[in-house]
């Protein structure tokens, strides 16, 4: 089992050190982060929190604790920037920044108008609207009481997935990273940087027709 993350190699080693230097607190940095870059996925960052605290190089209840918080943070900034612009301005808002897409809103918005105050709930596990189920729920002044609950239940049961598979695959991942991390740190340099130009193709278009020349 290692006892450091230098024994890993290019970009996996880079991250999996990363989070061991700012520890759990980092995981919540990260879970934070994601709530407004959607490009950084919790699916990535928390199993890599989980495989640390099987190496024993973080707590596997501190990470999960941080990553509920900044979950839960994440979603109570974008509680009041619903609850402060209304829909139309949100909507708005969100097509002209490069990262985030009117469509993503949209999204979550028709899961809260079908499940109503459950969609806050439901939601924080879903990809994509996790990060923007907090707007409806916002723009109708959803009880606060209610929203912090349904948004810590629903955030620590996925937080607590993703951490657990990491720690429970930990024997498993681990000699496959020590020999392979490497080959597998190009593998996924490479798919990043395919996804990014697809992303910045797809938002020139999204742009191109909304603002034809």
């Amino acid at each position: 089992m290692p006892t450091t993350t230098e024994d890993y190699q290019g970009f996996i080693g880079w991250v999996l050190s990363l989070m061991e230097r700012f520890g759990e607190f980092g995981v919540g940095l990260a879970i934070f982060l994601e709530n407004f870059i959607p490009p950084i996925p919790s699916e990535a960052i928390l199993p890599g929190a989980g495989f640390l605290a099987y190496a024993g190089l973080m707590s596997p209840w501190g990470a999960w604790i941080w990553a509920n918080l900044g979950s839960l943070l994440g979603a109570l900034l974008w509680y009041g920037v619903g609850a402060a612009l209304g829909a139309e301005r949100t909507r708005a808002i969100m097509g002209r920044l490069p990262l985030l897409k009117v469509s993503d809103f949209d999204k979550a918005e028709r899961w809260f108008d079908r499940w109503g105050p459950w969609a806050v709930l439901l939601g924080r596990c879903v990809p994509i609207v996790r990060s923007f189920i907090s707007i409806p729920a916002g723009i109708t002044r959803m009880r606060m009481l209610t929203f912090l609950a349904f948004t810590l239940v629903g955030s620590a049961i996925w937080n607590g997935i993703w951490i657990g598979l990491g720690f429970g695959l930990g024997p498993s991942i681990e000699p496959v990273l020590a020999e392979w991390s490497g080959v597998l740190s190009n593998v996924v340099v490479a798919l990043a940087a395919l996804a990014v130009v697809a992303f910045i193709i797809q938002r020139l278009r999204t742009l191109r027709r909304r603002d034809p020349v």
